[in-house]
């Protein structure tokens, strides 16, 4: 059977690249108070994918903790993307940080895989200078090049050789097949590597897995995850829309954007289809024209054509000079340029409010396409001893808005030691409040280094100027707070009292460096 030759480019640890951060210092980027990337000075200490913050933190004191940024992923991939359009238009990005193309052209015309790999290497490493690396895999299909690329050294390249492929997964774990639930099904059954997967009947396996089982099955037997399309997509999927006047804001791009993606998921709807791969593409006032072909694992839902078409014209409106249109955009469109019959959905058995997550979703997009991607926010657990560090405030990621409420639900991570007792207070003030605490003979309320109250707070006042003072009912405390007593700069003492004054209200009080302030209040 058929299968594509592929090649993967492959630059390990985007996201901290794409941060700006050398990758010889410990530094780590979170999503969900997760590790999704780390650098290898991190990774020597022991930092991997998947740890929580506080993991990472006790593994490595002096890491330094980053947010994701998928917009600035996205931004300055194009460069990468862009370097490449010099060995083929047809570039395929399946996420920030790696992409793949046909080779079957290229190879015949650059003198064979190896000369065309050395080709790709050395215009990405143009673009990469010194802030990151590139490898770069080989093989028949994107799987089984992408796993080739993981294999490849920094700075070169795997090459599988043609017809080989299923020899050379089989060893792998069926893990790397990233679909959680069915490889936990097939490690329970006793076939732990893909060579065992790859072995078992088709038949048996569509009967027992379906759809996902036989896409898994043909990925581990070394063949496309679909068989090749033999047809074109139908012209009148195809969706554009003129923009008069011009636009060169990305942010007005994205909100037109988010109108053609819902238009063009109806019209995939009504013909039964999905998209697995789309072409954006735009025309500015003076002609030019600019195309990129995204690829999504599954199928392209509305919310996720509108997210790629964001980071796209990201990078074209706000990328380097060099690639940047001379003028404003004044057409854009999207063409699927891969499609399949929409196999339904499974949803879930307890009734899930998958329509709400959808509306919900939508609007999401709709806001950001009118005032900027970080225009809408979601609390998430981020983990710490004090009120304000327990819960973060990141942008809303609307193709995973389900996952991202459903992180947000789970119980929260066991607890920091020093942390304070419940319950939590419900007012956490932004800026806390000056304040004064006396004792029964009016002196000054301190703290000694051994966490030794000198008297019972007994008066409060809050405020620059108080406009009077409070008597303390009930009092506890003091809770020591001891932070990063290894680094001279972000070292941090404090003590924390719980109180309750006559006008019967409790707060949270803390004294740092012979200073008293209202951290928060319990309503």
């Amino acid at each position: 059977m058929a299968v594509t030759r592929t090649m993967v480019v492959w630059c390990p640890d985007w996201p901290i690249v794409a941060g700006g951060h050398p990758l010889d210092e410990p530094v780590a980027v979170f999503h969900a108070n997760r590790v999704v990337a780390c650098s290898p000075a991190a990774r020597a200490n022991g930092v991997a994918q998947g740890l929580r913050r506080r993991s990472a933190q006790a593994r490595c004191p002096a890491l330094v903790v980053v947010e994701r940024d998928r917009d600035a992923e996205a931004r300055r991939f194009e460069a990468v993307a862009a370097a490449l359009d010099a060995i083929t238009p047809r570039i395929e990005i399946t996420r920030p940080g790696a992409c793949a193309f046909p080779t079957r052209g290229p190879s015949r015309y650059f003198g064979g895989d190896a000369s065309l790999a050395d080709r790709v290497l050395v215009l990405v490493a143009g673009v990469l200078a010194d802030t990151g690396t590139v490898r770069v895999g080989v093989a028949d299909g994107p799987f089984a090049a992408g796993l080739a690329a993981r294999r490849a050294p920094d700075g070169g390249a795997h090459l599988v050789v043609a017809g080989e492929s299923p020899g050379f997964l089989a060893p792998f774990a069926v893990g790397v097949l990233d679909r959680p639930e069915l490889t936990d099904v097939l490690m329970r059954l006793g076939l732990g590597t893909l060579g065992d997967f790859a072995a078992l009947d088709a038949a048996d396996v569509i009967g027992r897995f379906g759809a996902a089982g036989r896409a898994a099955h043909r990925l581990a037997s070394g063949l496309d995850e679909v068989p090749p399309a033999t047809t074109e997509p139908p012209a009148d999927l195809e969706v554009a829309v003129e923009l008069d006047p011009p636009i060169e804001r990305v942010d007005q791009a994205a909100f037109v954007a988010k109108t053609a993606a819902d238009d063009l998921d109806r019209r995939l709807g009504e013909r039964g289809a999905v998209c697995t791969r789309v072409l954006i593409g735009a025309e500015t006032e003076h002609g030019e024209r600019r195309e990129r072909l995204w690829r999504h694992e599954g199928s392209l839902t509305a919310v996720a054509v509108a997210q790629r078409v964001r980071w796209q014209l990201d990078g074209w409106l706000n990328g380097a000079p060099a690639t940047r249109p001379s003028g404003g955009l004044s057409r854009l469109y999207l063409r699927p340029d891969e499609i399949g019959p929409a196999t339904g959905r499974q949803l879930g058995f307890w009734g899930e409010q998958t329509a709400g997550v959808e509306r919900a979703a939508k609007a999401v997009a709709r806001v950001q396409g009118l005032l900027g991607p970080r225009a809408v926010t979601m609390a998430e657990r981020a983990g710490g001893r004090q009120p304000h560090d327990q819960l973060a405030l990141v942008p809303v990621d609307g193709a995973a808005l389900a996952d991202q409420v459903h992180a947000l639900d789970a119980p929260p991570s066991p607890p920091w030691p020093g942390q304070l007792p419940s319950p939590s207070p419900i007012v956490v003030h932004h800026q806390p409040l000056p304040a004064q605490v006396l004792d029964h003979r009016r002196h000054p309320v301190e703290v000694s280094g051994r966490g030794l109250v000198s008297a019972a707070p007994c008066w409060l006042a809050i405020g620059a100027e108080p406009a009077g003072w409070l008597e303390i009912s009930g009092w506890a405390g003091p809770w020591p707070l001891d932070e990063r007593w290894w680094d001279v700069a972000h070292a941090r003492r404090r003590a924390r009292f719980q109180v309750v004054t006559n006008d019967g209200r409790a707060r949270l009080l803390g004294l740092e460096r012979q200073r008293w302030w209202v951290d928060a209040a319990y309503e």
